[in-house]
């Protein structure tokens, strides 16, 4: 089987020329050290490394956003949780007719499409904070993740195809390290322009200060929390007119970032359609699916699929729980917690960079499994240890989580021809899908735990050993992959 390489057709692993589907002789490599990105490709990398910006924002402004919908709209932890369940829910509509798309046109084109939907929800914004109602909000999300799945599914193998098949792996880590930037951005403007400005976290430490009896009682974090709720409920029973305003001012902050994302958007989507990108994928011939599957019926590849989604519902109910975990166990306010998150990103960002250049010498599967017993035991620690290191040690987690996505995808993909690989990169954006189903899953555990033990902080605590279950999986398709005889492009 010929190797998922640079050039339209494909190039051979030994390292000599072959031929693209127009007949044209496609690039040797050289003999020496292969560059992870050539001087011809500069400009096509940095342009389509900006999309990985996009997303990240839109994943980590959206994740505090869990939290703030379940104040305002007086929601149970898994309701709330829904608005990830619509979010990474959209991956998982879309994946796949997006791929089948992009194989008939080109990386560009599915690009071109991204944006668009992209831009178009989150402009939707506008409308569901007027109508106030929660279900439009989950829409929105929907609409937005349609966009996010053409944008990573015509990415991630477009940044693959850019250059030499041994540095492939390398080459989408280092794309994927401006994740985290456009993430890092995402959670400073919910930390710094949202959260402060939401008057249902100002009635909460009213709330608060009025009854210091919490305290005295010995009251735990989520004990009084709930009685926050509970004197919000009874705001919006006694007083349904101040109730209004204050969901009517919070939709209202909410919406601004959406509207502002969108206009930068719509300002790549423009520097797209007038930009000449490399042609390293398109082609006329029919799908042979059946060739296909036969192709993407591996142990690497399923187990890698299987591995993504586990990876990124543990990743997502990290980074979206912390919130809960600082305010029911920490016993923080939303936007303090929110720093704790930021701090994990930027561990996550430096973390990326290093692992990025560790693969340089370690192969990735043993890389992928050493990451992963370490989100294990963070994970442990998230659960037992005392509030203020635990919180800590969630934060530690984002280190461990930094190189999985691009690791488990570039081993998925190692070997699949460009046509292959834009299916099989279809099936790892489907399992974003764990990022949809695992959330509302925890929600349900707090919810569940939180009445069975009449205690929510011990509730949310124990919400984390889902994380750590699902880093239990990654650790042996790591190990499972390293002991196998193939090699691995890094």
């Amino acid at each position: 089987m010929e190797s998922y390489s640079a050039t339209a057709d494909s190039v051979s692993p030994t390292g000599g020329t072959g031929e693209n589907a127009d007949g044209h002789a496609a690039p040797k490599l050289n003999d020496g050290p292969p560059a992870i990105v050539t001087a011809e490709m500069v400009y096509p990398f940095i342009l389509v490394t900006t999309l990985f910006a996009l997303w990240g924002f839109a994943n980590d402004v959206t994740n505090p956003m869990v939290k703030s919908f379940q104040q305002i709209f007086q929601l149970k932890a898994w309701q709330g949780n829904l608005v990830q369940f619509a979010f990474y829910g959209g991956y998982a509509t879309m994946a796949i007719p997006a791929a089948l798309v992009i194989r008939k046109i080109s990386f560009k084109a599915g690009i071109i499409i991204g944006l668009t939907l992209y831009a178009i929800g989150a402009l939707l914004f506008i409308p569901a904070s007027i109508s106030q109602m929660y279900w439009l909000f989950l829409g929105c999300f929907y609409i937005i993740t349609f966009g996010l799945a053409f944008l990573e599914t015509s990415a991630n193998p477009y940044i693959l195809s850019m250059g030499d098949i041994r540095t492939a792996t390398r080459r989408l880590n280092l794309a994927q390290a401006f994740n985290p930037m456009g993430s890092l951005a995402g959670m400073f403007v919910a930390a710094v322009l949202v959260l402060p400005n939401l008057e249902v976290n100002e009635f909460r430490k009213e709330h608060i200060d009025a009854h210091p009896e919490y305290k005295e009682q010995g009251l735990s974090a989520g004990e009084i929390g709930e009685n926050v709720s509970l004197a919000m409920k009874s705001m919006a029973t006694n007083q349904p007119e101040a109730y209004a305003e204050l969901r009517s001012h919070d939709l209202g902050v909410i919406r601004v970032p959406y509207v502002a994302i969108a206009i930068v958007v719509l300002a790549v989507l423009a520097t797209f359609l007038v930009s000449k990108m490399p042609h390293t994928g398109h082609t006329e011939e029919p799908i042979e699916l059946s060739h296909t599957l036969a192709n993407l019926a591996t142990f690497k590849y399923i187990g890698g699929v299987i591995a993504q989604g586990v990876y990124v519902g543990a990743q997502i109910m990290c980074w979206t729980n912390i919130i809960e975990y600082g305010m029911s166990v920490v016993g923080i306010d939303a936007a303090s917690a929110q720093w704790y998150n930021i701090g994990g990103m930027v561990l996550f960002l430096a973390s990326r960079f290093v692992w990025t250049y560790v693969l340089g010498f370690v192969r990735p599967g043993l890389l992928l499994a050493v990451l992963a017993m370490g989100g294990i035991v963070f994970s442990l620690g998230t659960v037992l240890l005392p509030a203020h290191v635990g919180i800590i040690s969630l934060v530690c987690i984002s280190s461990c989580m930094a190189a999985m996505f691009p690791t488990i995808y570039g081993i998925a993909l190692d070997g699949l021809t460009v046509d292959d690989a834009k299916l099989g990169s279809a099936g790892l954006i489907f399992a974003i899908v764990g990022g949809a189903l695992m959330p509302p899953l925890q929600g349900l555990v707090i919810d569940w735990a939180s009445k069975e033990w009449g205690d929510p902080t011990l509730a949310v605590r124990a919400s984390f050993l889902l994380p750590a279950a699902c880093f239990v999986f990654v650790a042996i398709y790591g190990f499972l992959v390293n002991q196998s005889k193939e090699p691995v492009a890094v």
